[in-house]
């Protein structure tokens, strides 16, 4: 249970950081680090880069691009797919960015031999599933509580 706690914590705590420091979410952030490495052919292309759903990636994706850090454009080959890549806005952003947690999680994973990565997905999955937890597709880490509430609590304090 420690480790469990000591790697929440630490993406909680980043988490917050990134907010304060950017004003984007750790999961947003993460999201246009993957695009500063190289734009995506489409939203499954980022999904699968971030290791996460379609459906969570999209989510950040809108975000982003309101917030004019990414750029949307249908496939000049295939229109039902939709091209994602940076902004000279989400450059610059970038340039101040520290490196999250989600991309050191996903290192130090890699560095795992695969026998022991199977292994743990294994036991993770069957944690969550124990708990009630693994039946829907997940959001990016923090990436579905409304970072607005943050933002409320401190001014209640």
């Amino acid at each position: 249970m420690d480790a469990l706690r000591a790697i929440v914590q630490r993406l909680r705590v980043a988490s917050r950081a990134c907010e304060r420091q950017l004003g984007l979410s750790s999961a947003q952030l993460f999201v246009l680090q993957q695009l500063d490495q190289a734009a995506a052919s489409s939203i499954s292309d980022l999904a699968r880069r971030t290791l996460t759903h379609q459906s969570s990636v999209s989510v950040v994706v809108t975000r982003l691009a309101e917030r004019g850090l990414v750029t949307r454009r249908a496939s000049p080959e295939d229109a039902r797919r939709t091209e994602i890549a940076l902004t000279p806005a989400g450059r610059a952003l970038l340039r101040r960015a520290p490196r999250t947690v989600q991309a050191e999680l996903v290192a130090a994973m890699d560095r795992l031999p695969a026998a022991e990565r199977r292994g743990l997905a294994r036991s993770l999955t069957a944690l969550a599933r124990a708990i009630g937890a693994g039946h829907e597709a997940p959001p990016l880490f923090f990436e579905g509580e409304d970072a607005r509430s943050g933002a409320v609590a401190r001014q209640e304090r």
